[in-house]
C-alpha cells in the first residue's frame, strides 16, 4: 500500500510535467513545497524498508525526523495553497472556496494523523495503520493529475476526495480477512479523514467560508476567475 500510494503521488505530477500542464518556472514557493512533500514520500518508504528488513534502530531514528517534516509540510502545504488561490484560484474544475478551504483542512487532518501515529510507535498495529490513513490525505492531488478532472464538473473535489477513502477501505478489509476484524486504528482514522473533508465543505459553502476565500484573493489574479469551477474558452463539450 506504501508503493501504491507513493506511486500514485508521483505518476499523477510527473504526467503534468510531461504533457505540459506544469513546469519548473514557477515561484520560489512551489519548488520549496515540491522537495519537502517529495521528501516525505522518500521518508515514508524509506521508514516501510527500514522496519522490513529488521533495521529498528535505523527505524526509530528517522522516525524522529518525521516529527519536524510533519510540521514542516503543514506549513510549506498551507503556504502553497494560499499561493495558488491568489495566483490562479486554483484548478479551474475546482471552485475557489472547496479548493482553498477543504484543502486546507485536509493538511491539517493529515498533520494530526501523522503525528498520532508517531506517539503510538510502540503500538504498531495503531502505528502503521494510522499512518497510512494520513497517508491517504495526500493521494488527492496525484489522483487529481490522474483522473479526467474536467469530466467530472462539478463534482470533481467530491469524486477525488472520495477515491482517496479507498486506501484505507482496503486495508480494512485486509484486516478483515487476515485476522478476522478490522483494527481500531482505520476506524479512526477513516472517520477522523471523512469528519474533517464532511465539515470543511460545509464551511467552505458557508457565508464565513465564502468570505474568507474572498478576503484571501482580493486584489490578485486569483480574483478574476469565477468563484465556481468553470470550463475554459475551448474546452466546453
Amino acid at each position: 500500500m506504501a508503493w501504491v500510494m507513493s506511486i500514485i503521488i508521483v505518476a499523477g505530477f510527473s504526467l503534468n510535467l510531461a504533457v505540459g500542464r506544469s513546469s519548473f518556472d514557477t515561484p520560489a514557493a512551489y519548488h520549496i513545497h515540491a522537495v519537502i512533500f517529495m521528501g516525505w514520500i522518500a521518508l515514508y518508504l524509506a521508514q516501510h524498508m527500514t522496519i522490513a528488513r529488521g533495521a529498528v534502530a535505523l527505524h526509530r531514528r528517522l522516525g524522529r525526523l518525521a516529527y519536524g517534516w510533519v510540521a514542516a509540510m503543514v506549513l510549506s502545504g498551507s503556504v502553497i495553497m494560499i499561493v495558488v488561490t491568489r495566483r490562479t484560484g486554483g484548478p479551474f474544475f475546482f471552485d475557489v472556496n472547496e479548493f482553498l478551504i477543504s484543502n486546507l483542512a485536509m493538511l491539517l487532518c493529515f498533520g494530526g494523523l501523522a503525528l498520532w501515529a508517531l506517539r503510538r510507535q510502540r503500538y504498531t498495529g495503531w502505528h502503521r495503520r494510522l499512518m497510512l490513513c494520513a497517508m491517504a490525505v495526500l493521494t488527492g492531488p496525484g489522483l487529481g493529475r490522474l483522473l479526467p478532472m474536467p469530466l467530472m464538473i462539478p463534482n470533481a473535489w467530491l469524486i477525488t476526495t472520495l477515491c482517496t477513502f479507498l486506501f484505507p477501505v482496503i486495508g480494512m478489509i485486509a484486516d478483515k480477512r487476515m485476522t478476522g476484524a478490522v483494527h481500531p486504528a482505520y476506524q479512526y482514522g477513516l472517520w477522523i479523514y471523512v469528519l474533517t473533508f464532511g465539515l470543511s465543505m460545509l464551511l467552505a459553502y458557508s457565508p464565513a467560508g465564502y468570505a474568507f476565500t474572498e478576503w484571501v484573493v482580493a486584489g490578485t489574479p486569483g480574483a478574476e476567475r469565477p468563484m465556481q469551477a468553470f470550463l475554459p474558452t475551448g474546452l466546453e463539450l
